[in-house]
């Protein structure tokens, strides 16, 4: 009996939702009617679009055997031509040599010395001093500079694979 009674009331609301749901049918529908006047608006609307669009496709596109061809003006020839005369310049200077001081940091390889350069510069954006220090392989003629030499080397033709610098003068000897 508790059953059926439970049963009836899920009838009575199920009857009851039926009707919530008729009522919102009839509301949406009023609209629907709308929409579709609508639909057929904006179908007109898309029509004329793609016409248009169509139009503006064929006025950028054209094949390339109905295209406007447009003629360049001739151009005059020269009468002569001039002759091309070389004036004598100065002699050029050769490019001014580099030059940089280091300390020797070691000196076993036969005529070659390796220098460390320190170099000091301002970084670009944060202004803190930044310090690098760059080992270059140097050519020294007589094996004169040692260990702890403080020297200055010269930019020069390469040498060998990693020598592009000679060794110009001893600044100071090691203690």
């Amino acid at each position: 009996m508790a059953d059926e009674e439970q049963n009836v009331v899920s009838d009575a609301e199920v009857s009851d939702t039926v009707e919530e749901v008729e009522e919102t049918a009839e509301e949406t529908a009023a609209p629907a009617v709308a929409e579709e006047a609508s639909d057929a608006e904006v179908s007109e609307a898309v029509e004329e679009a793609p016409a248009e669009a169509k139009k503006e496709r064929s006025r950028r596109h054209v094949p390339r055997s109905q295209r406007r061809t447009r003629t360049k003006p001739a151009r005059e020839k020269a009468a002569a031509r001039k002759p091309i005369t070389r004036v004598e310049g100065e002699e050029a200077e050769r490019g001014r040599r580099q030059e940089r001081r280091g300390v020797v940091v070691s000196d076993k390889g036969d005529k070659t010395i390796v220098v460390k350069v320190d170099v000091i510069k301002s970084h670009p954006r944060y202004k803190k001093v930044v310090r690098r220090s760059v080992k270059f392989h140097a050519h020294d003629e007589g094996n004169s500079a040692g260990v702890g030499d403080t020297v200055r080397i010269v930019e020069t033709r390469p040498l060998s694979k990693q020598k592009r610098w000679r060794l110009a003068e001893i600044v100071e000897k090691a203690k």
